[in-house]
């Protein structure tokens, strides 16, 4: 049995991501961190997020092998005789992440990992990739629920805050994508994926891509101006999201893949970085 391809199918990266993400918020509104709690929804987090991945993989292998970035993917190279079981993998992977978050923790966590599975696989995979350059907007949702469903485990009583973090998370997705979305956009044209630079064009897409970000950085400032978090949350927030606006002013101004390339490096040290300041800002208090 091919293992290695079959371990590339739950796109690993992508689960730990989701991982961090919802200790982010469980940690932004647990009065103190339990280990253990942490490394069970962490578990749940990313047997979700396989199980997504794996249908990702299934539904997308005609695109995967015209595209250069996704040709050597397991299903898009044929290296699985059978390709139809890796539907069962991800059933049986949906399954265990819902039960385990269900059991261990409460309904919501269920419910929001559930729901964070069905933007990825059916509302952004099935339903609006291959149709709309909003795809990744609305399909953006996927990754917030992961903040929700860690707030949750925490405090299901929690809202305020949960939700303003997780529509950070959901402002800085398409921002990211969108960006790589102009390193590759060849690849995506050649697959007819309607990615807004195929649609609109680099210098168009560097133009929405500030204006997102600008959206997401004024976002990212209420926990504070709103009493949730902190003053050292709000500082570092602030002058982490000029930062990213800055190189994203670049990208305007030149418009081409290199810049790209760095405001796609540039978006993941900002939400890393940011994650970082909310478990400093809450760990202070």
């Amino acid at each position: 049995m091919p293992i290695r391809s079959y371990i590339e199918l739950f796109k690993i990266r992508i689960g730990v991501m989701i991982a961090v993400s919802a200790i982010m918020g469980y940690c932004a509104v647990a009065h103190h961190c339990d280990g253990v709690q942490i490394a069970v929804l962490s578990v749940a987090m990313m047997l979700g997020s396989a199980a997504a991945s794996v249908f990702n993989h299934w539904y997308d292998r005609d695109i995967d092998r015209v595209m250069t970035r996704t040709s050597q993917r397991p299903l898009a190279r044929d290296a699985l005789r059978r390709p139809e079981w890796v539907l069962a993998i991800a059933a049986v992977l949906l399954v265990a992440g819902v039960w385990l978050a269900w059991v261990m923790f409460n309904r919501l966590v269920a419910l929001h990992l559930f729901l964070g599975i069905f933007f990825y696989a059916i509302i952004y995979t099935v339903w609006l990739k291959r149709r709309t350059w909003l795809n990744i907007v609305i399909g953006g949702a996927a990754g917030s629920f992961a903040v929700l469903a860690g707030a949750a485990a925490a405090d299901p009583g929690q809202l305020l805050l949960p939700l303003l973090l997780a529509t950070v998370l959901f402002l800085w997705t398409p921002s990211h994508f969108w960006a790589l979305a102009i390193m590759i956009k060849d690849d995506y044209a050649r697959a007819g994926l309607p990615m807004l630079p195929v649609v609109a064009g680099d210098a168009l897409t560097a133009r929405v891509i500030f204006a997102n970000s600008l959206l997401m950085v004024l976002v990212a400032a209420l926990p504070w101006w709103l009493g949730q978090l902190g003053a050292i949350y709000g500082v570092l927030s602030i002058l982490l999201g000029l930062a990213l606006l800055w190189c994203n002013f670049k990208l305007i101004l030149v418009p081409d893949r290199a810049w790209a390339r760095r405001n796609f490096f540039a978006s993941m040290q900002y939400l890393a970085a940011l994650f970082i300041v909310v478990l400093l800002d809450t760990g202070w208090r």
